[in-house]
């Protein structure tokens, strides 16, 4: 069911995710063509903050803080996982690993990699701070319009 508080955790995590992805481009390595990289993170930050913050919303501000940081770091896993699979399979068209084992295990490895990128003090503050405060706005709505 549509609400206001989880059309308001989409935008507010669609546009931390967006944020973090243009603060991340300066620490990648040189010459990585970015494509559609702050536009498929901010449609992650969409579909975490639509599906879980705004079922966590009106349940407190301590509350509403957590489920804020919770949801970016579910929001960074899934951005991680999808952008890791996506670089296996351009791997795997070269025929770089021996079966679909190690292909799958290669995911995980490349989510380790692209994680310490993340590893850096401005990404770390966008994210946790963004989201605490994202949580915190999405907790007001949930007052004002529910």
């Amino acid at each position: 069911m549509p609400t206001a508080p989880k059309l308001f955790a989409a935008i507010a995590f669609a546009l931390l995710a967006f944020v973090a992805a243009e603060a991340l481009k300066p620490y990648l390595p040189e010459g990585t063509p970015f494509g559609f990289l702050s536009e498929i993170c901010a449609a992650f930050g969409a579909l975490t903050g639509w599906l879980m913050m705004g079922k966590m919303a009106g349940r407190g501000y301590s509350t509403a803080i957590s489920s804020g940081i919770g949801t970016s770091v579910v929001m960074v896993f899934f951005s991680l996982l999808a952008f890791s699979g996506r670089e296996m399979i351009l791997r795997s068209l070269d025929h770089r690993y021996k079966g679909p084992q190690q292909a799958v295990e290669a995911v995980f490895g490349l989510m380790i990699d692209y994680g310490k990128l993340l590893a850096n003090p401005s990404d770390l503050a966008i994210l946790v701070g963004g989201a605490a405060v994202a949580g915190l706005f999405v907790e007001w709505t949930s007052r004002r319009w529910l």
